[in-house]
């Protein structure tokens, strides 16, 4: 089976070993990890500290290419950091509220569950048979949490599209207080003109 494995660390310097073992050892009887990125969350903010690509394929490999990289960009994006909620909620229409698939999904686990100061893994893995990797991370101190890879790549898909959505109707509000901004300043403008003129002709008045 292809899933995404999330793996949340209590310590920092074991997810580094941990990682370094995957990099390692990449390829067993029992699983592949084809990527894999490290990532901390500080201030409300998700980063990228490392991370590897073996290049190795798996079957779904047109479906899922570069899966990691957009799922840690939507983590690390503005969706990620407004969603400590119900990712529902927050998409509306989008992606209906009272659809279980992605009110579990692994977006809203790894943002519930992956508190500030902590570290995570974030790797595309295949197993031969369910929990094959907790064999290898049996030493850490980890919540480990798998979600099906075709699945996260749907929902990374959406999220992207979400996003898009938000980065358009931001521009267009810009753009609408950009052109009302313009607008009051032409008025204000135009009303110091005219204010002007009557200090004009009151003075020219008073000449007379």
């Amino acid at each position: 089976m292809e899933s995404v494995v999330s793996i949340v660390f209590k310590v920092e310097s074991e997810a580094y070993q941990a990682l370094t073992e995957l990099r390692r050892q990449p390829v067993s009887d029992q699983y592949i990890v084809s990527q894999a990125a490290l990532v901390k969350k500080s201030g409300g903010r998700i980063t990228v500290e490392d991370a590897f690509d073996t290049g190795v394929e798996t079957n779904n490999d047109t479906v899922i290419g570069g899966l990691i990289g957009g799922l840690v960009g939507i983590l690390g994006g503005p969706l990620g950091m407004l969603m400590t909620g119900s990712l529902g909620a927050l998409t509306g229409s989008i992606i209906d509220a009272g659809d279980a698939e992605y009110n579990a999904s692994l977006l809203e686990k790894v943002s519930e569950q992956f508190v500030d100061g902590e570290v995570a893994i974030i790797a595309l893995a295949q197993e031969t048979e369910p929990n094959a990797l907790d064999g290898k991370l049996a030493a850490f101190q980890a919540a480990i949490v798998r979600e099906d890879a075709a699945e996260v790549a749907e929902e990374v898909r959406r999220a992207e599209e979400i996003q898009a959505q938000m980065r358009k109707e931001a521009r267009r509000k810009l753009r609408e207080e950009k052109k009302a901004d313009f607008k009051q300043k032409i008025a204000d403008g135009q009303a110091k003109i005219q204010a002007d003129f009557e200090e004009l002709k009151k003075k020219f008045s008073r000449q007379n």
